[in-house]
């Protein structure tokens, strides 16, 4: 991988990680359009903590009170019933299960699951869902001529059920196409979470995931044509996009609909299946450099 390659998928990981349209599927497809080695899982991985780092400064608050209370829970009984100790353990009930089966399925995630025909389908139904999510949450928050406005239910109504659903949307994204913030923001509207609130607990649920993953992948950087110093690079690139990226995203979400975010995945989607079925791309061009 060259330095310039490295710059690029940086820069994309950096601006797609946080938005509901797949960083991971993103990284292939533009692997595949320039005619480049795919970088493969580990580089995917590795690059994220990046990305993650970003969430780690953003909600740098928010994150020290919750490990302050949790810890605190652990020897002290009465802060079991704190909401920031709650949300610790709600974090690591909703890590579970992208834990269990991102190591049950770890070679269809480096394999088959990379195929360009499943990222294109992940793209448009979870574009779909995602777009009947947001309309679900955009009619209670109107209301309507026969309709009263309906409150929906912020962190503070967030339970274990709630969490483990939460969590199984997250493990959703280790197939390409479907994004992690797409599927877990989809799932907290389709629960009646908020928008501020489902994109909240996505990226707090996320850091635990993204960290473990990246730092599993480490043994695998060197191996194929991905080499440390392009891969450090990168990661350096998407911590600094990434940071600006949820910065406006989180601005953005408390005003206007996802709905520019289902057509794009819609209509990339549908690109990709047009270009497969022409000729001019191979659902597995690029194939992984492992």
């Amino acid at each position: 991988m060259s330095w310039f390659e490295s710059f690029v998928l940086g820069l994309v990981q950096g601006l797609t990680e946080f938005l509901p349209i797949s960083s991971s599927a993103h990284l292939r497809l533009t692997a595949a359009f320039a005619g480049w080695h795919d970088p493969g899982a580990a580089f995917t991985a590795i690059t994220q903590i990046g990305t993650e780092t970003a969430v780690l400064i953003y909600f740098r608050k928010d994150i020290a009170r919750i490990l302050s209370a949790w810890f605190r829970s652990l020897t002290d009984r009465a802060m079991r019933s704190d909401h920031d100790a709650q949300m610790g353990w709600l974090v690591i009930v909703g890590s579970i299960p992208i834990g269990v089966l991102g190591l049950t399925l770890k070679d269809q995630i480096e394999g088959p699951f990379r195929d360009l025909r499943l990222i294109a389908t992940t793209l448009i139904v979870m574009g779909i869902v995602l777009g009947i999510a947001d309309r679900l949450a955009a009619r209670d928050e109107a209301g309507g001529r026969h309709r009263v406005v309906k409150e929906r239910k912020t962190l503070k109504d967030l339970g274990v059920r709630d969490g483990l659903i939460y969590g199984f949307c997250q493990a959703m994204a280790l197939i390409p196409g479907v994004s992690r913030s797409g599927a877990t923001i989809s799932g907290g509207l389709l629960m009646g979470y908020t928008r501020e609130s489902a994109a909240r607990y996505s990226f707090l649920l996320a850091i635990p995931a993204v960290l473990a993953s990246g730092a599993y992948e480490l043994k695998d950087v060197g191996e194929g044509h991905v080499s440390w110093g392009p891969t450090i690079f990168a990661t350096v690139v998407a911590f600094f996009v990434g940071y600006a990226v949820i910065a406006w995203f989180m601005k953005f979400i408390t005003t206007k609909s996802f709905m520019p975010f289902v057509i794009y995945r819609i209509l990339l989607g549908i690109v990709i299946f047009v270009l497969i079925w022409t000729g001019a791309l191979s659902p597995d061009a690029g194939e992984s450099a492992g």
